[in-house]
């Protein structure tokens, strides 16, 4: 009986859990209907539990981490394997194992020898690489997140853990978008509040990029500014300040790229509105309170019974507002990406929007039509950030 390509793939790879040879294997060539997962990491982890098999699902901003006991991850690779994945590329402590298919779908398997040894650690909590280099802990510390050992102190794991998701996600974001190389970058944190995420910006360009780049904070406490500001200079940052005022009337140079995170409900829309009239390359954004659109919110009958539930008028104020966020966008001539930003394990304002002006378009037409449909739907007539854009959503 003739074994075929994947057959012979699926017992190499079964014998390798089985004797603890495998080093890793990754899934490539994506058919699945996600279109930001990119491939599958998978490696061997030691928990609690005993010896399980780790998978790293990689999105264009974002991972996420499962965890299998070792024959029902073999079985969920080998379901993936052909139909999900077209590449497979297995590495052992004895020999490589590649299977690829072509565009017709039929299989091929390549035998070689092995890579470089992989580490054998198989710890489950092995420290994760940071893109913010150890400078960062001066401030980390200045600002109360770590201790004079640079220990995360107590109740602000998350907020450790989101400076550093916002750094990984900055550094996908920046990688794709067309930023000025002739003169240095004006970014600006809109609402800032104490400078987390301000601070971890200004040392992503400064210190790991090594971009010419200012940053400035804005934030409406000057309580906040001041202290924000006395950090920067005792840390030795003097491309970083922080200045009073609100999204509408700061007075600053027109931004390369704008951040607003967790702007209340119609101050996220002020922010997109300044980036979008400032012509910045690059706008991200992370809505919350999305409170505008709920009074108005006439969906068809159909969604009657479901909407008489607060909970979810709720949800879908929070989703028309953010969708029609994102097509203004596309219409303004940006190019939207909207994603989870971090799990709302650790925090419940976890949607992001991320904007990259297109070269050329100004206004999507299109689009337009998206955004009037969309609108009608739900009785929608009136939005901040169409209004402050000039454009209206009524058909006509």
């Amino acid at each position: 009986m003739t074994v075929t390509p994947q057959e012979d793939f699926a017992t190499r790879l079964d014998a390798s859990v089985r004797d603890g040879t495998l080093a890793r294997l990754t899934l490539g060539k994506p058919r699945g209907g996600d279109p930001t997962l990119q491939k599958i990491i998978i490696r061997p982890v030691t928990l609690k539990a005993g010896p399980h098999l780790s998978f790293v699902y990689r999105h264009d901003t974002r991972d996420i981490t499962k965890n299998l006991p070792p024959a029902e991850a073999v079985r969920e690779i080998t379901r993936l394997v052909g139909t999900e994945f077209h590449s497979a590329h297995l590495d052992t402590t004895q020999q490589g194992v590649q299977l690829e298919f072509n565009k017709k779908g039929e299989p091929r398997l390549h035998l070689g020898r092995a890579a470089a040894p992989f580490p054998t650690d198989t710890a489950h909590d092995r420290a994760k690489p940071r893109l913010l280099t150890a400078e960062a802990q001066s401030w980390l510390h200045a600002l109360g997140v770590t201790n004079a050992a640079g220990v995360v102190r107590d109740g602000l794991a998350d907020k450790h853990r989101q400076i550093h998701k916002f750094t990984e996600i900055l550094s996908h974001l920046v990688a794709e978008a067309p930023l000025t190389e002739d003169r240095p970058i004006e970014i600006t944190d809109m609402g800032c509040g104490k400078g987390y995420l301000t601070f971890a910006t200004h040392d992503y360009f400064d210190l790991v990029l090594k971009r010419s780049a200012r940053v400035c904070g804005v934030e409406a406490r000057p309580e906040l500014v001041t202290l924000c500001n006395k950090i920067a200079h005792d840390t030795g940052r003097p491309k970083l300040s922080f200045v009073g005022g609100t999204i509408q009337n700061a007075e600053l140079p027109d931004p390369d790229v704008l951040i607003a995170l967790h702007a209340c409900d119609t101050a996220t829309d002020d922010a997109l509105t300044r980036g979008i009239k400032a012509g910045a390359t690059l706008i991200v954004v992370s809505p919350c309170c999305q409170k505008e659109l709920r009074p108005q919110l006439k969906a068809a009958p159909v969604l009657a019974p479901a909407l008489r539930h607060g909970i979810w008028q709720e949800r879908h104020a929070e989703f028309v507002t953010d969708a029609l966020r994102a097509l203004l966008l596309e219409w303004a001539g940006y190019d939207t990406k909207v994603f989870e930003f971090i799990s709302t394990e650790h925090t419940a304002k976890n949607l992001m929007i991320a904007a990259t002006k297109r070269p050329g378009l100004a206004r999507d037409d299109a689009a337009a039509t998206k955004i009037r449909e969309l609108a009608a739907f739900y009785g929608i007539t009136s939005q901040s950030l169409a209004r402050q854009l000039g454009f209206s959503l009524n058909h006509g």
